[in-house]
């Protein structure tokens, strides 16, 4: 049958069985050595769900290594909530960190403090509204390009704009080569990523070579030739900038000292991935989910009708875009950007008030919770309406948590829901982009992505 998400589902399983409270139940049974990690690496997503229908709190193995998921949204704030401080940041993989290095994401204890107070006030309210006009800005370009029934790939357009106001805001001006370069680059770094974190690779040192570890190391050189390049003409201008990389460079930590070349490189990257990856993803699947549900759509024409007339959005019309941040919510419900978190039990370490034995390594997913039918009545369902502030659901604090949560929220995550609603406004005031027929697949890579290319016929309004 075929959900009002768009995507064909099988028979759902029953509702979780919640554990007796300070309980944990057995997960499938395992292989040797390998753990549930076969049955993980096959379809990630589908494999969280059935842990979900278990209980609450369920044991599993990731290869050798004990594994405990969470269900419950109280269980998903301890653990949230605790890291820094019961828990750990796993140690990710090769795959990963060769893209990433030691940046906000990775760093752990006093370096990550430090990091996060310096990255911090780039990405603060204030920050935002200045880079909200170049977010309306590049929509505003795309759309002028666009044309009644043209036909587009989404997937390719949002991927373009998203780079490119991602360059903008981060790098200021530039050419749209760097944009294409690190671009492909990242495409490469996000599906090897992925393929290593499911599969055998995940479980394999550092030191042991494989194609996809060759291929992700060639993209990161990429990545770290454009930023460096970058960073040195920011370093010869004189001029003062208003662009994240700049205040990267002028931020200064309590001891006076500021972030080293590497750092820099480090923490460009990760805004990139969270200003460029996270925001395009988002964006292909609300035009997926609108297109297959035109009384949303309609709703959400009649607010821009409303709100904007015939100007285009600026940073002060967020807040009274009501119903497509609800859109923008509802799409990271059904299809949450990033799509599992992790944390490593350290000694006294408790969930629930269970004790866990140090080194557990628990699991959350944002792909399961936000599904679950006890937080989310009819999950399928494509519903901003949940989200109504005076008649929508009421949805326990951590039953949705696409940005994370506790000291380790996504510091972007005010940036990513403002050029979300933003491009969503700027296009939707003109077009409805019609979609063609067709189930497409989240693809759980660092990112949860479409399995193909989304095809669409512009259609002016």
């Amino acid at each position: 049958m075929t959900t009002d998400t768009g995507a064909a589902v099988g028979a759902q399983p029953e509702g979780p069985r919640p554990n007796r409270p300070g309980t944990t139940v057995a997960g499938p049974r395992g292989v040797p050595v390998l753990g549930n990690l076969p049955q993980f690496g096959k379809d990630p997503l589908a494999f969280f769900e059935r842990l979900r229908a278990r209980g609450d709190m369920v044991r599993w193995r990731f290869g050798p290594k004990p594994s405990l998921f969470l269900a419950d949204p109280e269980h998903i704030g301890e653990l949230m909530t605790e890291t820094e401080r019961t828990f750990d940041q796993p140690a990710l993989g090769i795959a990963f960190r060769t893209v990433m290095g030691n940046g906000v994401v990775v760093a752990r204890g006093p370096d990550w403090r430090r990091k996060r107070s310096l990255v911090q006030p780039s990405v603060r309210p204030k920050q935002v509204r200045s880079y909200a006009a170049t977010m309306a800005g590049c929509a505003v370009e795309l759309a002028d390009r666009w044309s009644d029934g043209e036909r587009i790939d989404i997937k390719r357009e949002m991927a373009a704009l998203t780079q490119r106001i991602a360059v903008r805001t981060i790098f200021g001006a530039d050419t749209d080569a760097d944009a294409q370069a690190i671009g492909r680059a990242m495409d490469v770094a996000q599906r090897e990523i992925g393929a290593e974190f499911s599969g055998i690779g995940a479980l394999l040192p550092d030191w042991v070579p494989t194609p996809g570890r060759a291929r992700i190391k060639r993209a990161a050189e990429v990545i770290d030739a454009e930023v460096a390049r970058v960073v040195a003409r920011h370093r010869r201008g004189d001029e003062e900038r208003p662009d994240l990389l700049s205040r990267l460079l002028a931020a200064r930590d309590e001891t006076g000292e500021r972030l080293s070349d590497e750092e820099i490189r480090d923490e460009t990257v990760t805004l990139y991935i969270g200003g460029h990856e996270t925001t395009s993803s988002t964006l292909v699947w609300a035009w997926y989910l609108l297109a297959r549900n035109p009384r949303v759509r309609e709703a959400l024409a009649g607010e821009l009708d409303r709100v904007l007339g015939d100007r285009e959005p600026g940073f002060d019309d967020y807040a009274r875009l009501t119903y497509a941040q609800a859109v923008v919510k509802e799409t990271l419900r059904l299809y949450p950007t990033i799509w599992l978190l992790t944390g490593v039990a350290r000694e006294g370490a408790r969930i629930g008030g269970l004790p866990l034995v140090t080194g557990t390594r628990v699991w959350s997913s944002q792909w399961a919770t936000h599904r679950d039918p006890r937080w989310f009545p009819q999950p399928d369902e494509f519903r901003p309406e949940r989200w109504d502030p005076d008649g929508g659901d009421e949805i326990p604090e951590y039953a949705w948590f696409p940005f994370g949560g506790g000291p380790r929220a996504c510091l972007g995550a005010r940036f990513a829901m403002v050029e979300a609603v933003l491009v969503l406004a700027v296009v939707a005031r003109r077009f409805d982009l019609d979609v063609d027929p067709g189930e497409i697949r989240p693809v759980p890579a660092l990112t949860l992505q479409p399995d193909r290319e989304v095809l669409a016929t512009v259609r002016a309004r």
